[in-house]
């Protein structure tokens, strides 16, 4: 039977071959159907002829869905077509027997329910709180996975590990060094008109130092693995759960979590500081670059006035942001692709979606990390 999870995925259809085949997938339950009917109403339906109906990809089926699918039927049947139900899972077909059994002989026709402003506004709600919750049960089961590896290390995969810092990391350092590096020359480019004016060009350290250090270059870098790495792992995984590689893997008792997530989590651990801390390297590069060349500050000037404003508390505040980030982007790139169904649509999908919960949690994320330090003054000491 389909594996069932808490993730909604709504109810899809798809009328192809000039009319004569229904495919559909989903979830084809009293929470998936919703606004099912209206797309219904729009196809192109043609009279007479067979229709057939691929149940082949749907996910979840219960009564309402069943009860849907029998207005399908009975309404083709009035228009004329022969109606064929194909790749539906047994379990399936018992409960659509048993509906069927006891439905009424003349059902009225298929209309779309207009659904009010509040009823929207609690399908939404309600489907927040079950990602929301979903992502909870995920980073619990991560959570005891990890220290259950940290316990028995035979349990971390090490060769994984090391090819996902690879990937993650050392590949990504072009990248990150080139953007780093053009970002330090434009803050000190656009400071240093504004300090030319006043005499104080020697203050352009204290510009790029505490822009780069604390906030552009870990918030650059996990924007950019985000995009680069995190959407990669929601493809990946994504693919395999609609292959069935998944299943798979757990009925030969592999864990997916010890074997996908964990080596992905603990290289972007290793990998994201690492990478903050080059982009922190290219970054004041170029900025010292721009100091010489438009504010004749020259390279000694820079960095003693440099190693004076900055403090080590700066540096380890914007490096200490990295390993929140890298969790941030791990596991929302692991659980969206845990939560692909049916097609390589849903991977797509799914992808787009972890890279934006990403950036939108890494922003969040780093906003807390600026309120905390403006209320207890950290790395400014």
């Amino acid at each position: 039977m389909p594996e069932s999870s808490t993730a909604i995925v709504g109810a899809s259809v798809a009328l192809l071959e000039a009319g004569h085949r229904l495919a559909c997938g989903g979830d084809w339950t009293v929470h998936g159907i919703a606004g099912l009917r209206a797309r219904l109403n729009k196809l192109a339906w043609v009279a007479g002829g067979e229709l057939v109906i691929d149940f082949s990809q749907v996910t979840r089926l219960d009564t309402a869905g069943v009860w849907v699918l029998h207005h399908i039927v009975e309404d083709r049947a009035q228009h004329g077509q022969t109606v064929r139900v194909e790749g539906m899972h047994e379990d399936y077909a018992a409960l659509r027997r048993l509906v069927e059994s006891r439905a009424p002989k003349k059902i009225s026709p298929l209309k779309a329910h207009e659904a009010s402003p509040l009823e929207v506004l609690g399908y939404h709600a309600w489907h927040w709180f079950e990602q929301t919750r979903g992502m909870l049960h995920f980073v619990g089961e991560n959570a005891v996975a990890l220290l259950h590896a940290l316990k028995s290390p035979r349990h971390l995969r090490f060769r994984p590990i090391l090819s996902n810092i690879q990937q993650a990391g050392f590949d990504a350092l072009p990248i990150v060094g080139l953007l780093s590096f053009l970002i330090g020359m434009v803050i000190a480019y656009q400071g240093s008109v504004q300090l030319a004016r006043y005499g104080a060009n020697i203050f352009i350290a204290d510009l790029v130092g505490h822009a780069t250090l604390r906030e552009l270059a870990p918030m650059m870098v996990a924007i950019i693995v985000a995009g680069r790495s995190g959407s990669a792992y929601a493809a990946q995984i994504g693919t395999m759960k609609v292959t069935e590689e998944i299943d798979a893997l757990r009925t030969m008792g592999v864990s997916p979590l010890e074997l996908l997530v964990l080596p992905k989590l603990v290289a972007l651990l290793i990998a994201l500081p690492l990478l903050t801390v080059f982009a922190d390297f290219t970054g004041v590069l170029g900025g010292m670059l721009v100091a010489s060349t438009q504010l004749d500050v020259d390279t000694y000037t820079f960095l003693d006035r440099f190693d004076d404003a900055i403090k080590v508390s700066t540096f380890l505040f914007g490096v200490g942001k990295a390993p929140v980030f890298a969790l941030i982007i791990a596991l929302v790139g692991c659980y969206s692709g845990f939560q692909a169904r049916g097609s390589a649509d849903s991977v797509g999908r799914q992808t787009t979606v972890s890279v934006v919960q990403s950036i939108f949690l890494i922003i969040i994320a780093d906003a807390i990390f600026s309120i905390v330090a403006s209320a207890t003054h950290l790395g400014w000491k």
